[in-house]
């Protein structure tokens, strides 16, 4: 059934489908094969047997009868009597042999017609011969015209008068004439007359040691071949029979050791695949099997049963990692807005202020990252603008970000200059950094009124100012350590003059590093591009420009680091 699933078979399908139903075709195909050969093999034994025996019984006939036609008779005159006869015919009057015309030239021989005579002696005593065998009579070769010409015949009615001649093979001549006297002399021909005969001959000579006749006796092949057919038809339906009772043994055997067991176990299996479908918890669907053949499918069962228990207990862990997985997942999720929400994100931050500009984002990598960015008002007259990265990512990088948050905003509220705050900052952190994290930052101080910014950078990327009318460029300020690295570091300041029009962009390492498929960087030449693409927009196009540029350059690849901007416009009064 090509194609067709068993359990769209019917009943006669399966059966016919079933590893019995194929073990028995098996069976029977193998037994008959196994039996044609036999059988075959019995044949040619038993023909070779019975043909070898026909010729052992013809040839012994041949010796025991030579003898005694030798010693009653003068078989050997009587012999070369009738060849000079023969011999003397011409073609022509040998054509005629079986003719009455043809008798006459021998009838008339006294050896011949004389009752008690030689002919009428070799009769008597070749029919005495004649016991499971068919002919038994004299004959001589005639090499010359390749004839076998009859000298006496014991048949009792289908008999050959002396001098008729029969044609015969020039190979049975030559094997007959030239016999050296070793082993048994036979010949095995098919004729038209008496069907495939063995003829088996023993000469008789004469004082000279010339062969004057053959002693020949017939055995017909036609009764082997007719014993070969009856040992052929009882070996056939002994063995048909056999064959059919190893076939039904083999059949069985396979059903109550291989498919019985499978059988169960593919119930089992139905069974707890049915259990999962419908939600029903059960772990003893193969424990519950009764397997007892002590090969490979009692281990099967223990195995699936080993295997239903183990899956089982998977599936308990899987339930739990998930149902924990879910709640971190809840937890990250609230982690997410609550960063979030600690950081500015209402833009404009100051309606009021028209003094300045500015806009910030924050992309982490994960849930939650280690990037932030802030601005707050100290006073009315002084904005602090900060960028920071935390080293790591994740939940720790997260917490670490909010604690230096909190740390840099009190230390700046204090009133105190930016590279003050980032001492303090570092003095804070370092107290108590067990875990060895530290974080970088940007800090810059914008008195509002005059355009002067005071900044300290301790070991963050380098910030980008554009005057107005004029292209982004890269500011290289001065650096300090990095914030938790180490106890005790002083934090130098730099001054900037805004003027009106003049733009300040600062940002995370996320955006130069941000990386393609083919793990190609951003790099800051593209963001500078990105930024003097957009250098006459508001501070909000101004980032949009650059996160459109990342994202075409990095396509689909991974997000590796926080990416995190923000862009200042001051216009003054």
């Amino acid at each position: 059934m090509d194609g067709k699933d068993q359990r769209e078979m019917n009943t006669i399908e399966k059966r016919r489908n079933s590893l019995a139903g194929k073990a028995m075709r098996g069976s029977l195909r193998s037994c008959l094969l196994l039996g044609a050969i036999a059988l075959l093999l019995g044949l040619a034994i038993f023909g070779n047997t019975l043909v070898q025996r026909s010729i052992s019984r013809a040839s012994e006939t041949a010796v025991k009868a030579s003898v005694s036609a030798e010693r009653g008779a003068d078989s050997v005159g009587f012999a070369k009597e009738i060849m000079d006869v023969y011999r003397s015919l011409t073609p022509e009057e040998r054509a005629k042999t079986g003719t009455e015309e043809y008798k006459a030239h021998f009838s008339g021989l006294e050896s011949v017609s004389r009752k008690g005579g030689p002919r009428d002696t070799l009769v008597h005593m070749l029919r005495n011969f004649v016991i499971d065998v068919d002919y038994v009579y004299l004959a001589m070769f005639d090499r010359d015209t390749s004839a076998l010409v009859y000298i006496a015949d014991s048949h009792p009615t289908d008999y050959m008068n002396p001098g008729e001649w029969e044609p015969v093979k020039k190979s049975a001549i030559d094997k007959f004439l030239n016999w050296n006297g070793e082993g048994m002399l036979y010949d095995i021909d098919s004729t038209a007359k008496y069907g495939l005969m063995c003829t088996a001959g023993y000469p008789i000579r004469d004082e000279n040691g010339e062969t004057a006749c053959f002693l020949m006796v017939d055995v017909s092949v036609n009764s082997v071949i007719t014993k070969l057919g009856q040992y052929a038809l009882q070996i056939g339906v002994t063995l048909l029979a056999a064959t059919l009772l190893i076939a039904w043994l083999t059949t069985r055997r396979m059903k109550t050791h291989v498919v019985d067991p499978l059988d169960t176990i593919a119930d089992a299996a139905a069974a707890y695949a049915k259990d999962k479908r419908e939600g029903v918890v059960s772990a003893d669907h193969f424990s519950r099997l009764d397997i007892h053949t002590g090969d490979e499918l009692e281990n099967l069962g223990k195995v699936m049963a080993d295997m239903e228990k183990s899956l089982t207990e998977h599936e308990a862990e899987i339930t739990q990692i998930t149902a924990e997985k879910e709640r971190i997942g809840t937890e990250l999720l609230m982690a997410s807005k609550i960063q979030y929400s600690m950081m500015p994100h209402n833009f404009p931050p100051f309606p009021d202020r028209k003094e300045f500009d500015l806009y910030a984002t924050m992309d982490p990598a994960k849930e939650v990252g280690g990037d932030f960015y802030d601005f707050f008002l100290i006073d009315e007259d002084h904005l602090c603008l900060v960028m920071a990265d935390v080293s790591g990512k994740g939940i720790p990088a997260a917490l670490f970000m909010m604690i230096s948050k909190v740390i840099l905003q009190s230390c700046a509220m204090l009133g105190r200059s930016a590279g003050e705050i980032l001492m303090k900052m570092n003095e804070a952190i370092c107290s108590n950094n067990k875990m060895e994290m530290f974080i970088t930052v940007w800090i810059g101080i914008l008195e509002i009124s005059t355009g002067k910014m005071t900044a300290a950078n301790a070991g963050h990327e380098y910030p980008v100012l554009m005057r107005a009318g004029e292209e982004f460029r890269i500011f290289k300020d001065k650096h300090g350590f990095v914030i938790g690295g180490m106890a005790g570091m002083n934090y130098k300041e730099y001054e900037i003059q805004l003027n009106p029009g003049d733009k300040l962009f600062v940002y995370t390492d996320g955006v130069p590093e941000a990386t393609d498929g083919e793990k190609n960087m951003f790099g800051t030449e593209r963001m500078l591009a990105a930024l003097n693409r957009a250098k006459d927009g508001t501070p909000e196009e101004t980032l949009k420009s650059v996160r459109q540029a990342v994202d075409g350059f990095v396509k689909d690849a991974e997000q590796f680091d926080d990416l995190t901007m923000l862009c200042m416009e001051y216009k003054g009064k």
